[in-house]
């Protein structure tokens, strides 16, 4: 697809706020197929952006949800029931009917008492539920894989239940395609394990692959465009072995980060600069209360921006190591705290001015959901989604975050 125009985008939207890309939602996931083949289905897991359910491509089989809030989010937009895995540690027996009743295609199950209520709820309703188990990857989800086949061998226990496979994710973003390689190794042999214990089929595999959203510049990537194509070069790295694990059971490929971050785009303005000990700073109206990045310590990676200055887009600025010129720029938010940094010493070939733009990439992932959003109670920054058609929608307008932050009803 074309470059987004950002500095057309910046004069029709209300800054701060998050734009995203229906486009580039596209373009990846249209990509992960290419790449994976027709045997090799994709699921798109909602925690990391919600938003973009909006814009779900066709590509897509499945959404995985891990919350009765997701839930509520789909059963709103009307998603089909039959593409909808719900996942996640926290099941009530309620949220479970629920589920059962919009007619959700697949529940996991995290645990024995996971088990124990999705066959009550399925059996009170006088139908079969479909399960896959989640097998443990040394943390506290799923069901401890060395007892898994035993508790498979009793399924005769649980009447009210068709097992038809296993899920299972270890972590995210895996920088070594070996390490993916090695998991996907194994759950060749496990499935195997698991029907030979149990004497179930269990056809399909949910796996998270964890494949990695890179985010800052370093000395092999220096721009977005460089961040994209290594993503997708290690996607072709572990295709191979997916494949070959498909052939074993139906696979569906279960990635939120890797689907989502490429997608979104922050805006923020500058509203004060100043130079304190022989260091320039940028004070945006945005900051880590709205903005955070995967493994980003107060400042120390330089995220991909571009600076528009009076909407035009200044030439992109490079660091490197032994960079400490006076252009350097530490740009920083609106916190009453020290750690409040988003970039040190970022060079954009020219100053910075109040009233100048700065534009965040990889930002569609997480990023608006695990920063300190209610600190200050600053103002929730708005939403917006691009369409693929170039049409720029609000999803959600600024909203006023005090409100969550004072008492009511006291005397």
């Amino acid at each position: 697809m074309e470059s987004l125009n950002f500095e057309k985008i910046s004069g029709q939207i209300e800054i701060p706020a998050y734009v995203f890309s229906g486009g580039e939602f596209r373009e990846r996931a249209q990509k992960t197929v290419e790449i994976l083949g027709p045997d090799v289905k994709i699921c798109y897991s909602i925690k990391a952006n919600p938003y973009l359910l909006a814009m779900l491509p066709d590509e897509f089989s499945a959404v995985e949800v891990c919350s009765p809030g997701e839930l509520k989010i789909c059963m709103d937009l009307g998603v089909d029931p039959a593409m909808i895995i719900y996942s996640g540690l926290n099941k009530g027996i309620e949220d479970i009917g629920t589920a059962l009743d919009y007619g959700v295609g697949v529940l996991t199950a995290e645990s024995l008492l996971h088990l124990e209520m999705i066959n009550s709820a399925a059996d009170e309703r006088s139908m079969r539920a479909k399960v896959l188990v989640r097998a443990s990857a040394n943390s506290q989800f799923g069901i401890d894989r060395k007892s898994l086949p035993g508790i498979l061998k009793g399924h005769a226990g649980y009447p009210a239940l068709d097992f038809v496979g296993i899920h299972f994710f270890t972590g995210t973003q895996k920088h070594k395609a070996k390490e993916i390689i090695k998991e996907l190794n194994f759950l060749e042999r496990y499935i195997e394990e698991l029907r030979e214990e149990s004497g179930l089929a269990l056809p399909r595999i949910e796996y998270g692959t964890g494949l990695p959203a890179y985010m800052f510049h370093d000395r092999d990537i220096q721009s977005k465009e460089e961040a994209l194509q290594s993503e997708v070069a290690m996607l072709g790295e572990v295709a191979q072995s997916l494949r070959e694990l498909a052939s074993h059971a139906e696979l569906t490929v279960e990635m939120g980060r890797f689907f989502a971050a490429s997608c979104g785009h922050y805006f923020s303005k500058v509203v004060d600069t100043k130079r304190n000990d022989d260091i320039n700073y940028a004070i945006i109206d945005g900051g880590s209360h709205q903005l955070r990045y995967f493994g980003q310590m107060q400042g120390m990676q330089i995220p991909f921006m571009d600076l528009l200055k009076n909407n035009k887009p200044a030439d992109s600025y490079h660091r490197t190591e032994d960079d400490h010129s006076d252009e350097g720029w530490t740009i920083c938010g609106s916190l009453c705290t020290t750690a409040d940094v988003i970039a040190r010493n970022a060079d954009f070939g020219q100053a910075i001015g109040i009233g100048d733009t700065l534009v965040f990439h990889q930002t569609g992932a997480y990023s608006l959901y695990e920063c300190m959003s209610l600190f200050l109670s600053r103002d929730l920054p708005g939403i917006y989604l691009l369409g693929e058609d170039g049409a720029l929608k609000s999803a959600r307008g600024r909203i006023e975050s005090n409100i969550f932050n004072r008492s009511e009803g006291l005397d």
